[in-house]
């Protein structure tokens, strides 16, 4: 389509879902009440919701149409055949295991290839990723390129692994504790940002070389594939597709949350070419998630995430995606908000500890900052920093996450432009106030994934 200035949607709406616009007021007891986590908040006091993009999508009427062919059988669905065709197409892997979301795919995979004494390296870990890893006993290690630990510099691909490191590490560790390399794409702890082909490929050589398990987390691959085409030179005359066919060729195995680029409200899955580690998987699975042709999931769901799977790599749907993330981040760094720069693919990433350079890092500025989105315009936003990946040393002193960040996770043909620019309004507004706000202190916190659950207070 032409470049016009105004994004449109390539899409028509045909179902619409009530938006309660709730006052000032009306917000400072609701998150008072939710103990200052948005993650507690009921969805009806929430205006425009960029907690996240898993399963937030809009389905199209092609996947409600397919719903309703759903084959509920409990073994070999005709719905399982169409997932599995679609998954094996894509990602070339011989063993698919289908999962009712990502996290179980990880739960499955690194517990079994954990434990105690085990290394499992990654360009970030995300947080399920993480938790899974360290709940089986093994280490999680980042190592993302230089240039994606500084929120201003420019870099076409600041999601990509340091490969001298991950060389330095295999040395270190030895390869035979390494259990697994992890690229995800895009890199969604380090702000959405894609990985090259080039550093894939080069991962996968060292992978290669040592005889260690390389995985791709591909839950937002066409959103990768489409930086690839834009920024890559030999990609610019291939297919979003592709190029995501070309990088799983480079890999052992996958895990997909499908509630991300399948645009789909649930599923997952996990495709393996190793038969031995795939035979060992599909016990698990059968044992936590159901029989290995539908383990968790109904026949409506994997008829959904069939065409899902096709459906994302539309040329004008995935325009559409990324311009339109694009529109709201170049929009917020106009108007002064420091954030991850360029922008990524599903998510627009403040950097909170410059915005609130007032606020202590102890005292959680990105927290902060997620409340007052929400007391300011009903946005409901995630803290990606110290809450989330914070841990605490022998004297129970916070040590801190690498950065200070807020995602505006953008849900999948879910807003329109307008949406957007009220956002855009509430920025305008809380800038006015921003050097007023205070921090936060944790009451209360689990032991893992502590951001889902834990309890705040507000420092007055």
């Amino acid at each position: 389509m032409e470049d016009f200035k105004t994004i449109i949607e390539p899409f028509k709406i045909k179902m619409v879902e009530p938006i309660h616009l709730s006052t000032f007021e009306q917000r400072k007891q609701y998150l008072k009440n939710a103990n200052y986590n948005t993650f507690a908040l009921d969805s009806n006091k929430v205006i425009i919701d960029f907690l996240t993009d898993s399963g937030t999508s809009a389905m199209s009427s092609n996947q409600w149409a397919g719903i309703m062919q759903g084959d509920e059988s409990y073994a070999g669905a005709s719905s399982w055949h169409k997932m599995r065709a679609a998954i094996f197409d894509l990602t070339g892997h011989e063993f698919i295991l289908p999962t009712h979301q990502g996290r179980a795919g990880e739960s499955i995979l690194y517990g079994y290839l954990g434990g105690m004494g085990k290394i499992f390296i990654s360009n970030t870990h995300f947080d399920t990723t993480r938790a899974n890893i360290e709940f089986s006993g093994a280490e999680a290690i980042d190592i993302p390129c230089e240039e994606g630990k500084s929120p201003k510099t420019y870099h076409p691909f600041k999601g990509n692994m340091d490969v001298v490191k991950l060389e330095k590490l295999i040395a270190e560790k030895g390869a035979a504790n390494i259990a697994g390399v992890i690229l995800t794409v895009t890199n969604n702890s380090g702000g959405g940002q894609p990985v090259s082909m080039e550093n894939a490929k080069a991962v996968g050589v060292i992978c290669k070389k040592h005889k260690i398990n390389f995985f791709l987390d591909c839950c937002r691959v066409a959103e990768n594939a489409y930086f690839i085409k834009l920024r890559e030179k030999g990609y610019e005359n291939k297919t979003y597709k592709e190029i995501a066919q070309e990088m799983f060729s480079l890999t052992d195995g996958a895990v997909m949350s499908a509630k991300k680029d399948a645009l789909v409200n649930m599923g997952g899955f996990l495709s393996l070419r190793n038969e031995e580690m795939a035979t060992a998987c599909k016990n698990l699975l059968i044992i936590t998630e159901g029989f290995e042709t539908y383990g968790g999931l109904s026949g409506r769901d994997m008829e959904a995430i069939a065409i899902g799977l096709q459906e994302v790599f539309e040329a004008d749907y995935l325009h559409y995606r990324i311009r339109s993330t694009t529109f709201l981040g170049e929009r917020l760094r106009e108007m002064g908000v420091p954030l991850i720069w360029p922008i990524g693919g599903h998510a627009v990433y403040i950097d909170a500890k410059e915005l609130y350079s007032h606020i202590p890092v102890h005292e959680y500025p990105g927290q902060a900052l997620v409340c007052d989105l929400y007391l300011t315009g009903g946005i409901r936003a995630v803290e990606i920093g110290s809450v989330m990946f914070g841990k605490y040393d022998e004297h129970g002193k916070l040590i801190p996450a690498p950065m200070e960040l807020v995602r505006l996770a953008i849900p999948r043909r879910v807003y329109t432009q307008s949406h957007i620019e009220y956002v855009i309004e509430v920025f305008e507004k809380l800038l006015k106030n921003k050097d007023n706000s205070k921090g936060v202190i944790i009451t209360e916190e689990p032991k893992f994934l502590r951001h889902f659950t834990s309890k705040f207070k507000r420092i007055e």
